[in-house]
């Protein structure tokens, strides 16, 4: 059985790959998924991941930080699972720290309480039990710091 495979030059992949990074910001990680998708040669992969970080089309600093931003913002990520979700895309530690310490610490808590509060709401009706642990694995699975989880079931569960 003979697969006929789409072939690409240097060039238009290398255009394929600027608009696909222009499209959304993308992790070296990302680029290089898609350019072994493309059935590139390591060679031709090295050449284009260079020419775009030069082109400035790809940057992981700039990366790391639309990333927390908008999963914090939009999803409500806690710092940890942050961290994890940029390890898992081999973001170094450097990017990751400087991504993370651009989060407001006033709007962080701001942030955790209105999403801890909103979840006790909706877990009323249940046991204090259940209903602790409930919201302990809802907190948890985002990410937030334990210190900050305990601290608020004591709070929520006193009232």
């Amino acid at each position: 059985m003979n697969i006929k495979r789409k072939t690409y030059t240097l060039e238009e992949a290398r255009s394929r790959l600027q608009r696909y990074c222009a499209y959304q910001e993308r992790c070296h990680k990302e680029v290089y998924q898609k350019l072994e998708s493309m059935h590139m040669i390591p060679q031709a992969i090295d050449d284009i991941i260079v020419s775009l970080i030069q082109d400035n089309y790809l940057n992981e600093t700039r990366y790391a930080k639309t990333f927390v931003r908008g999963k914090f913002k939009i999803k409500k990520w806690g710092k940890n699972r942050l961290q994890l979700e940029l390890k898992k895309k081999d973001i170094g530690k450097i990017n990751i720290k400087l991504a993370i310490s651009e989060i407001e610490e006033g709007e962080y808590i701001e942030v955790f309480n209105a999403l801890a509060e909103k979840r006790w709401l909706q877990l009323d009706g249940q046991r204090l039990l259940v209903r602790k642990k409930k919201l302990m694995d809802y907190l948890f699975y985002r990410g937030w710091e334990s210190h900050l989880v305990y601290d608020k079931i004591r709070e929520l569960s006193s009232k």
